[in-house]
């Protein structure tokens, strides 16, 4: 079956959203940039920030990823005026991980980028995400900054 890449409605929007807050939320405690009482008010912030127009705000691509009938994931890219996109998030839904759904929706994406304009793509992935980041990898994607930290 063929993986297409389609705009998010507003309803999926405001379920993805819903999903994206809490994990970005949860990622950022168990980074130890956030305490736990803060993070989902500093999730909504960022996404509000982000986001002010919600899946219709200017120059952000909010797609669900399917495959047939069902929805595998979601994927949001953010295309800037200087030629560079920056994936805000992908996400494979866990019972469709291992399928190599993440990998495929990683080269759609790079096709849209292309045929939009975009001649490189930036991302960001948390440390502690090493299947995220051994795809990046094999995908061609380099490591352009590291942040390191020592809890004492």
């Amino acid at each position: 079956m063929t993986l297409r890449l389609e705009k998010m409605n507003a309803e999926e929007f405001q379920r993805y959203l819903s999903f994206a807050i809490k994990t970005f939320a949860d990622e950022q405690i168990t980074s130890g940039n956030w305490e736990p009482q803060e993070a989902i008010r500093n999730a909504k912030k960022e996404f509000e920030k982000l986001l002010p127009e919600g899946q219709n705000t200017e120059n952000h691509n909010l797609f669900i990823i399917r495959v047939g009938d069902k929805e595998v994931g979601v994927i949001w890219l953010a295309t800037k005026t200087d030629e560079k996109g920056f994936i805000y998030d992908i996400t494979i839904w866990d019972e469709y991980q291992g399928k190599g759904y993440g990998k495929k929706t990683m080269k759609e994406i790079e096709t849209f980028a292309k045929e939009n304009g975009i001649k490189s793509i930036g991302l960001h992935v948390f440390g502690q995400n090493k299947v995220a980041r051994d795809l990046y990898e094999k995908l061609g994607y380099k490591e352009t900054n590291i942040k390191m930290e020592k809890t004492l």
